[in-house]
C-alpha cells in the first residue's frame, strides 16, 4: 500500500492535505521537483478515449507553496468577463439582425479544419499565419484563420441537395498568428455574409448595402466610414497587356495589397522578383493610383469587363441609397488569392484604423476544391476594429446587468419557499436572481441596485402562511402583498 498527498487550496487560503491510498505493484516513483504539477498519463483506449488521469501538485509538505500560474490569457487572445460578454452579445445581435433583415440563413463550421483547406488557394500570407499542427491521427489540421474556405467546403458537401442561390451568414472565431496592432489580435470573431449562385454585380451591391445598414444601426455615418471599391479584373487586364502569365496573378495581388503598408520601393522590388519588367511595373503602379472611373476608362478603354462591372455597381449604389458611402480606388485588390472580380474594403475616414471589413467576388473558389463552377461573393467583418471605432466615436452603449426580479427569504427556514417563488417566475419567462444565503436586507438592496433588478420579492413567514409574498417595485418604492398564484 502506498499513499500520495495532494494539496488543495480552499477559499480560506489554507492548504489542507488530502490523503489518497492505493495498491500498486510498481516501485515508488521519485520526482525531482515536488513543486511541479505532475500529470500521470492515462492509458489510451482503443477508441482513442482516456481511461482516467491524476493531475496533482505533489509537495513535500502542506506548508510548501504551490507555484502560481499566469492568469493572463495567451498573447493576442481575450477573456470575456460578464461586462465584455454583454458588449459582444450586443454587437453580435446587430450582426444577426442585419442578416435576418436581408433574408440570410445562419450557418456555422468547425473551428478546427484540415490544413489543406486553407493553404490550397488562400495564398502564402495565410500559410504563414496558420495555427496548425498534426493531430494524434497523423492528420494536418489548423485553427481556421477565416470562414470562407469552410463555407466553400459545406456548399460542396451539400451539393444538389440545396437550391441556388444560397444566402448564408455566420459569426465565428478565427485565429491568425500575426503581428498585433490596434484592432488586430491573434484571435477575433468575424461576421460573414455570402451569396452563392449569383453571377451579377447585384450580389456585391446587396452585400455592401447590408454593411451600410449595420453601420446606420449602431450610429455610424458616411462621414465616419467609407468603402473603397475596385475589381481584380483591372489588374488582370493590365497584366495581360504586358504579357504577365496568369499563374503570377495571385502573387502579384498579395504584393499590391501591401501598397499602404510598406514603402513603394519595396513594392517595386517584390514585383520585380516575380519577373515583371520595370516598364510594366511603372505602368501598373500608375494605373493603381487612379481614383476615378473616368480616368480608369481612359487607360483601359470602355470595352473591358472591369469597367462595366464597376459602372453597374455605382449605379446600383444609388438605387440602394448608399452612393455617398463608396468611392473608386484602383489599388484595392484584397490580399487573399481567391478573389476574381469586384473587391471592396470599409475604412474609417480619419485613417486611424486598419480596414474595418472587406470582401468581394470569388467565382473560382469552389472548383479549386473539386466543386462545381458556381459564382460566389461575400465579405468578412471582424469584431475588433469596429469596437475600436465605436469607442472613438463614443457610440458604445452602457450595458449593465439586468434582472427582472430578486427573490429573498427573510428567514433561513424559508429558503425552500423562496426557491418555489423563483421557479414559478422562471416558468413564466421572467429572470430571477435568487439569494442563496441568509443575508441582511441592506445587502439585498445593494445587490438589487447592482443588477438593476426591477422588483424585490420578499418571502416572509406570515405572508407565506397565507400563500403570499411581498413585492416591491424598486423604481417607485410601491410595495404590495401578492398571492403566489397571481404573481406575474
Amino acid at each position: 500500500m502506498r499513499a500520495i498527498q495532494i494539496v488543495t487550496t480552499r477559499l480560506s487560503s489554507c492548504l489542507r492535505p488530502i490523503r489518497f491510498e492505493f495498491v500498486s505493484s510498481s516501485s515508488p516513483r521519485l520526482f525531482s521537483n515536488p513543486r511541479r504539477l505532475i500529470c500521470t498519463a492515462a492509458a489510451t483506449k482503443s477508441d482513442g478515449g482516456r481511461s482516467g488521469s491524476i493531475v496533482a501538485p505533489l509537495v513535500n509538505g502542506a506548508e510548501e507553496e504551490i507555484q502560481k500560474i499566469d492568469v493572463n490569457p495567451p498573447k493576442g487572445t481575450r477573456d470575456f468577463a460578464p461586462e465584455d460578454m454583454r458588449l459582444r452579445n450586443w454587437l453580435f445581435n446587430h450582426f444577426k439582425e442585419v442578416s435576418r433583415l436581408f433574408g440570410y440563413e445562419e450557418v456555422d463550421y468547425p473551428v478546427l479544419e484540415t490544413e489543406a483547406l486553407f493553404i490550397r488557394k488562400a495564398g502564402e500570407e495565410i500559410r504563414d499565419q496558420l495555427y496548425c499542427f498534426e493531430d494524434r491521427g497523423k492528420r494536418r489540421v489548423a485553427l481556421r484563420p477565416e470562414l470562407t474556405p469552410s463555407l466553400a467546403r459545406l456548399v460542396i458537401q451539400k451539393g444538389k441537395s440545396v437550391s441556388l442561390p444560397l444566402k448564408w451568414s455566420a459569426i465565428g472565431q478565427c485565429w491568425r498568428y500575426e503581428r498585433m496592432t490596434r484592432g488586430r489580435r491573434r484571435e477575433h470573431y468575424q461576421w460573414n455574409m455570402d451569396i452563392i449562385g449569383v453571377p451579377h454585380v447585384t450580389a456585391e451591391a446587396e452585400l455592401i448595402s447590408s454593411i451600410v445598414t449595420f453601420f446606420k444601426r449602431v450610429g455610424i455615418t458616411s462621414s465616419d466610414v467609407g468603402f473603397i471599391v475596385s475589381s481584380r479584373k483591372v489588374l488582370q487586364e493590365m497584366l495581360s497587356k504586358y504579357g504577365v502569365p496568369e499563374s503570377l496573378f495571385g502573387r502579384v495581388c498579395i504584393i499590391i495589397d501591401k501598397i499602404e503598408k510598406i514603402p513603394i520601393d519595396e513594392i517595386k522590388k517584390e514585383l520585380g522578383s516575380t519577373g515583371i519588367s520595370e516598364d510594366a511595373i511603372e505602368q501598373l503602379l500608375q494605373v493603381l493610383s487612379v481614383k476615378s472611373l473616368d480616368d480608369l476608362e481612359d487607360v483601359l478603354g470602355g470595352a473591358g469587363e472591369a469597367i462595366a462591372d464597376l459602372k453597374q455597381l455605382f449605379s446600383l449604389a444609388e438605387k440602394f441609397g448608399y452612393s455617398e458611402w463608396i468611392q473608386f480606388d484602383a489599388s484595392v485588390v484584397r490580399g487573399l488569392a481567391y478573389y476574381t472580380g469586384i473587391v471592396f474594403e470599409g475604412f474609417d475616414r480619419k485613417g486611424n484604423l486598419r480596414a474595418i471589413c472587406g470582401g468581394g467576388r470569388y467565382d473560382r473558389l469552389l472548383p479549386t476544391y473539386g466543386g462545381d463552377d458556381i459564382p460566389a461573393c461575400g465579405f468578412g467583418f471582424g469584431d475588433a476594429v469596429i469596437v475600436e471605432l465605436l469607442k472613438e466615436k463614443n457610440l458604445l452603449p452602457e450595458l449593465g446587468q439586468e434582472v427582472e426580479n430578486i427573490v429573498c427569504a427573510l428567514e433561513k427556514d424559508l429558503q425552500g419557499a423562496a426557491a418555489t417563488v423563483a421557479t414559478t417566475l422562471r416558468s413564466k419567462g421572467q429572470t430571477v436572481d435568487l439569494v442563496l444565503e441568509s443575508k441582511p436586507l441592506k445587502w439585498v438592496f445593494k445587490r438589487a441596485a447592482r443588477i438593476n433588478a426591477r422588483r424585490l420579492i420578499l418571502v416572509g413567514k406570515t405572508e407565506w402562511e397565507d400563500g403570499s409574498v411581498s413585492v416591491k417595485v424598486l423604481s417607485s418604492g410601491e410595495q404590495s402583498q401578492v398571492k403566489l398564484s397571481d404573481l406575474e
